[in-house]
């Protein structure tokens, strides 16, 4: 039954969220909760993990929660679960896409889209930064260590235009000597 409920859960997450990886860890993540699958604290650390590992996103953390849930049957039910709606999805659009493509309504759909994909993922950023302590009423040292890394990190990517995989590493970095 829990293999079922992995497979049904991740199936459905994948035909109603849109936006990619980013914009369905909300998604993904509330569901995880309501199941009780994993704590915030677990999820979070599913989510660096995936985010770090090679692939998409929500696939790495459909593998995660899926194993972490029922171990290799689980992340099997879990993963085919995520991608067996991309899949139907993209045939059935690519084969009317063409064919619609011109339409002003259609075009006008996917402009207005555009906004909620991007709320999604900011949604799941600061999710995850009251999660994990960065966003608090109390100021501290541990709190404006991680704020002070996140803003660090932000304007390495965006000003300095790093890698992200230096970022990462130096974060890791910066991590093992801040709170080891």
């Amino acid at each position: 039954m829990e293999l079922w409920e992995l497979f049904s859960t991740f199936f459905i997450i994948g035909f109603v969220s849109f936006g990619g990886g980013y914009a369905m860890i909300p998604v993904i993540g509330s569901e995880v909760s309501q199941h009780g699958w994993m704590t915030t604290q677990q999820f979070t650390d599913v989510i660096a993990i995936a985010g770090m590992s090679p692939g998409p996103i929500t696939i790495n953390s459909a593998i995660l929660v899926g194993y972490s849930t029922a171990g290799l049957a689980g992340s099997i039910s879990s993963t085919l679960g995520i991608l067996l709606p991309a899949i139907i999805l993209v045939i059935v659009i690519a084969t009317f896409f063409n064919k619609l493509n011109h339409y002003q309504v259609v075009q006008s759909m996917f402009y207005g889209l555009r906004p909620i994909v991007t709320s999604l993922i900011l949604f799941a950023a600061i999710s995850f930064a009251i999660s994990n302590h960065m966003i608090a009423l109390n100021f501290s040292w541990h709190s404006i260590s991680l704020l002070l890394v996140f803003g660090l990190s932000l304007f390495s990517l965006l000003k300095l235009r790093w890698h992200p995989a230096y970022v990462i590493i130096l974060s890791g970095l910066v991590g093992v000597v801040l709170y080891s």
